[in-house]
């Protein structure tokens, strides 16, 4: 005996995972770090504890400044990001996404330590690596690219989102949301950052930098030369290995998204060695003090 089509599909929705994870019905605000020394100030911070565990990814729920969040790690990368985020969408009542972490500074204004609060994203490694010629670089016929300067083989494009119609221009940029950006600079003159870790002090007093452009790829960046096109091509303040993952789940999922980056390093750009190992601890305070500040400026 044959079950009618309408019947059959039924049966697949209340069978599929979509719609048989969800564990939560609390809405929370989801604050994600990509590594344990990021989150940790984070975890110590949120009361009321429950931990579940998805596919091997501990999802922490409980209040942080009194609001209701769910706390986990996204893992490095940019895959591991996005998949992660989409995990959490699945299974919570995701209002908000809040981004806590290290990364590298690229604008020259910028020190370690700053806390830099982008207000869009966009994927630098996104694109086409061109044939070397006896004429340059090369691309095949019907390859689109953006207006933005090559840096060698390396061409970046755009991304198509889900749905686009044909012909629709191809994304760079993924957006912060602006009602918490605007959270975001009010919070900014009040937190005290931290200077020192350890023996070693910063030369200058940390601040928080809301607006401007990060970029985000799964490369850790320690070089001079492609730092420096980062500046000028992509006008970036700030790189890091997971933001614009997550910016563009929360984009297609319509949830608001803020990422707040703390610069453990220069991404090349210092006199000497890289000095993440340094500063890590202490970048990863600076940003998660400036995230429980926000958190607990959000409206309920």
């Amino acid at each position: 005996m044959r079950l009618p089509a309408l019947i059959l599909a039924c049966l697949f929705l209340i069978a599929s995972p979509a719609m048989a994870q969800r564990v939560d019905e609390t809405p929370r605000v989801a604050v994600i770090s990509a590594f344990p020394p990021e989150i940790g100030a984070l975890n110590a911070a949120t009361g009321e504890q429950r931990t579940y565990d998805v596919n091997g990814v501990q999802f922490m729920t409980g209040k942080l400044e009194g609001k209701p969040v769910v706390v986990f790690l996204s893992g490095v990368s940019m895959v591991n990001a996005a998949m992660t985020t989409q995990m959490a969408l699945d299974r919570f009542n995701i209002t908000r996404i809040v981004f806590s972490g290290i990364a590298g500074g690229v604008d020259e204004g910028l020190d370690i330590g700053d806390v830099v609060v982008a207000d869009q994203w966009a994927q630098n490694l996104e694109s086409a690596f061109a044939r070397e010629t006896d004429k340059g670089f090369e691309l095949p016929p019907g390859i689109r690219t953006t207006t933005l300067d090559n840096y060698g083989m390396i061409f970046p494009r755009g991304i198509h989102m889900p749905g686009d119609a044909l012909g629709a221009p191809a994304r760079v940029w993924f957006p912060a949301a602006p009602a918490l950006l605007d959270t975001a600079r009010k919070v900014a003159a009040e937190v005290a950052l931290q200077r020192c870790a350890a023996d070693k002090c910063l030369v200058h007093p940390p601040k928080v930098v809301v607006g401007g452009k990060g970029v985000s790829a799964p490369v850790f960046l320690d070089n001079a030369a492609y730092r420096k096109y980062l500046r000028a091509t992509f006008d970036a303040r700030v790189v890091d290995m997971e933001s614009a993952a997550v910016a563009h789940v929360a984009l297609v999922s319509k949830t608001p998204f803020i990422a707040f980056r703390s610069l453990s390093d220069l991404a090349g750009g210092g006199a000497g060695a890289n000095e993440m190992n340094t500063f890590m601890a202490l970048a990863s305070e600076n940003s998660a003090t400036v995230v429980k500040a926000f958190v607990k400026a959000l409206p309920n």
